[in-house]
């Protein structure tokens, strides 16, 4: 084809759209929007498809200049350049088939018959009264056949008078949640339902529209439960047929009058029975009735699931026969990649979350069973007595939130759903609560997906749940300790899980919590700023938290301000801390103010106070600097103060002066000190044994050093076997000495390779004989041989 017929053809196509959609809105109409909707989508150019199937009915005006020409320029950029011959041959036929039928001039021909429906090719009228069965027949094209019902069908019987024509609705204007399509999320500032998105079907179901509107008969959308069968078919409906008017019948309506009450109407009608098998039975649609509608030029439009069908097609009887009159377009429950596409390009959130997380079950039913799923999950609590499940979900949403998608561990789950204090889970086991969570509902998606992996037990919860809760108002944010939850899980395991993710929705959920005045949240704030270097920030938080009287931040901020050495300052929150109970901080406190008494009391002694240098020798014993104690004791005699006696007989018994030791001590005895007295009796007796000892070490159940301590008896007894079982033991408890211990001893017995190993678990544990052993072990590049 050269150029010159390839632009003719353009300029008659383009007249052929424009003045097709000038026609009345029927199935003349309708069927050129098909043809170049069809053609259009054949080349990908879903966009000049669809919004030829919007257009605006152009009805009896002259088309102007303006338009015709943006139709010529879209059917010039489908056929392309260069042209496409099959592009050209297509649209060939088209322009031929609907200039015969549908555009076709009264100067080109006869007239049509005034009583027959016109627009597409007629059937043969049938003879002697024959039925044409158009159900057997090929076409190239939609085809329009005249169905002749035989009188043996008798008079419709008596009915409910149905609502006026006038009061249907047209095709254009049904609603559809009114019509059987199933609501979804609502969102705020968007419509009750997402836009529709086209199904790969739908030119199919297009295609059967246009015939049932020339032909009558009866069209059936069908499939599984929540796949968008009402959906798909009221689309159709509206594209095909936008200006017929749709009588949607109650459930088990007596349709028999209806064929009468359309009978002599100028206007076209459609009958809409969403689930077709409510419809069925003693007053409903069966073949005859069916007829008795064709003749009316009635379009009947179904929706029908598989289960239903199946029930009713291997039968003989009415329904089954009626079946057989069908034409099926069969919607599948699976979206193909490019049905998600076009669901993600809407914009619409509710369709991009679908498209994305729905996998095989496919957008429409994952948008029609979420709702339900989670009004199911809402109502767990009271309506079934299921409060322990519903918790379970509830921490798999809230941990999702946090960042932690994917499956999560069981035992994070069981950890975190017991801190929401919801009553009553001890009504409900653990097995029970997971069972119930896990259960497939509506025969396809779980609340819950329960398994076993790599990492042991976990739980996934319903996309649908994690994306409402982000966007419902009505839903309280992830509480901090939650998100405390997640922190952890998150660093255990980065390769799972976006840290950095988690730690910014942390920061955030922290901070709103802490200006709202949480000092719980302050302090979680302050060790998260900690824990990524923020020192001045965490130093800040700890700071608040303290003074909102969180006895832990207390503590914490008391010891950083230790560290910088600030220990007057240290000293006020380490008693904040100390008095809610915080035994760390009072430990430190105790030490400082220990040092600092020691200072305080070195003045003193200084300055010639007695009984300050017996308080500093007391603290220098105990902290192992005798020989300076030894200068306080005799610094507190020279002055003649008597009050130190016991404190330098325990002195002497240090320095293993029994005899000066008991002079001192039977001073302070005979002075009252109740304590000397007891010391002294410790002297009276016989030296210690080491069998003495060893019974004394020999019950160490209670005193888990003591199996160490034993052991050291047992080995300067000599029994060395039985020496290493007590260490072993005393590592067992937790022990580093008894690592150390039986570390020497297997080096005095020359075994040197096993001795590393226990000096290596001493070390591990932090003593510091056995870091030193290792150290002095270690070879150096000086000490290697070449």
């Amino acid at each position: 084809m050269d150029d010159g017929e390839l632009e003719r053809l353009v300029d008659e196509a383009a007249e052929v759209l424009v003045r097709g959609l000038g026609l009345a809105a029927g199935h003349e109409g309708a069927a050129v929007r098909v043809e170049f909707m069809l053609w259009f989508g054949r080349r990908g150019l879903d966009d000049y498809a669809q919004e030829i199937g919007a257009a605006g009915w152009d009805v009896g005006q002259t088309p102007s200049k303006e338009l015709t020409a943006l139709r010529r320029s879209q059917l010039r950029q489908a056929i392309g350049r260069p042209s496409d011959p099959e592009a050209a041959d297509e649209l060939r036929a088209v322009i031929d088939r609907l200039s015969q039928t549908v555009l076709r001039r009264p100067e080109d021909g006869d007239l049509p018959d005034i009583d027959r429906p016109t627009g597409l090719p007629l059937l043969p009228e049938p003879t002697g009264g024959d039925l044409v069965d158009f159900r057997s027949g090929t076409f190239n094209g939609p085809v329009v056949g005249v169905q002749h019902v035989s009188n043996t069908y008798g008079a419709p019987p008596p009915g409910d008078v149905q609502p006026g024509l006038l009061d249907w609705p047209l095709a254009k204007d049904v609603e559809p949640r009114t019509h059987g399509v199933r609501p979804t999320r609502r969102m705020k500032g968007l419509p009750a339902l997402p836009p529709y998105v086209g199904r790969d079907q739908d030119r199919m179901a297009n295609w059967a529209l246009v015939q049932a509107s020339s032909e009558g008969g009866l069209v059936v959308v069908l499939g599984p439960a929540y796949v968008g069968k009402s959906r798909t078919a009221l689309a159709a409906m509206a594209q095909v047929l936008p200006e017929y008017r749709v009588f949607a019948p109650a459930q088990h309506e007596d349709l028999r009058k209806l064929p009468a009450q359309l009978k002599g109407r100028t206007e076209r009608c459609a009958v809409w029975l969403d689930d077709l098998d409510v419809h069925l039975g003693n007053g409903g649609l069966e073949p005859r009735l069916l007829g008795q509608l064709t003749e009316v030029e009635a379009v009947v439009l179904a929706t029908m699931r598989e289960e239903a069908y199946a029930k009713y097609a291997r039968r003989t009887s009415a329904q089954g026969r009626l079946l057989g009159l069908a034409q099926l377009v069969e919607l599948p429950r699976a979206w193909g990649p490019a049905e998600r596409k076009c669901a993600e390009e809407t914009g619409d959130p509710r369709l991009i979350e679908a498209a994305r997380e729905s996998g095989t079950v496919g957008v429409a039913t994952y948008l029609a069973i979420g709702p339900r799923l989670w009004n199911d999950w809402q109502l767990a609590p009271n309506r079934e007595r299921h409060p322990r499940a519903h918790a379970l979900v509830r921490a798999a949403v809230d941990l999702a939130r946090c960042g932690l998608k994917g499956p999560l561990p069981q035992d994070l789950l069981v950890t975190v759903h017991e801190g929401y204090g919801i009553a009553g889970l001890e009504r409900e086991s653990l097995e029970d609560a997971w069972e119930w969570a896990g259960r497939k509902r509506y025969g396809v998606l779980h609340m819950l997906s329960c398994g076993e992996g790599e990492q042991g037990r976990f739980g996934d919860v319903l996309p649908y749940f994690v994306h409402t809760a982000e966007q419902d108002e009505g839903v309280p944010p992830v509480a901090g300790w939650v998100w405390g939850h997640a922190l952890e899980a998150a660093r255990v395991n980065p390769a799972a899980y976006d840290v950095e993710n988690v730690v910014a929705g942390a920061r955030a959920a922290y901070l709103r919590e802490a200006e709202a005045g949480d000092g719980r949240a302050m302090h979680a704030l302050g060790l998260l700023e900690e824990s990524l270097g923020e020192g001045e920030k965490a130093e800040s938080w700890f700071r608040r938290a303290a003074e909102a009287g969180r006895g832990e931040s207390a503590g914490h901020l008391g010891r950083l301000l230790v560290e910088r050495g600030e220990n007057r300052e240290a000293e006020r929150y380490l008693e904040l801390a100390a008095e809610a109970g915080e035994h760390k901080a009072a430990t430190l406190l105790g030490k400082l103010l220990r040092d600092r008494a020691a200072k305080w009391f070195r003045a003193a002694a200084e300055s010639g106070n007695p009984e300050a240098a017996h308080q500093l020798g007391d603290l220098l014993v105990s902290a192992g600097d005798l020989d300076e104690a030894d200068n306080c004791y005799l610094a507190a005699e020279r002055y003649g103060y008597a009050e130190g006696a016991r404190s330098a007989g325990m002195y002497y018994l240090l320095s293993n002066s029994r005899e000066t030791a008991h002079i001192w001590l039977t001073r302070a005895a005979e002075a009252g000190d109740v304590a000397a007295v007891e010391l002294l009796m410790g002297l009276e007796g016989k030296p210690e044994s080491l069998e003495d000892a060893g019974e004394y070490f020999s019950a160490p159940k209670s005193y888990p050093l003591d199996n160490t301590h034993h052991g050291v008896v047992l080995e300067k007894l000599g029994h060395l076997n039985e020496a290493r079982k007590d260490y072993e033991k005393g590592y067992e408890a937790g022990d580093s000495y008894a690592a150390y211990r039986l570390a020497a001893l297997l080096e005095k017995q020359g075994n040197v390779e096993e001795a590393k190993l226990w000096y290596r678990k001493a070390a591990d544990m932090g003593h510091p004989a056995a870091l030193k052993a290792l150290a002095e072990r270690t070879p150096t590049p000086d000490t290697v041989k070449e």
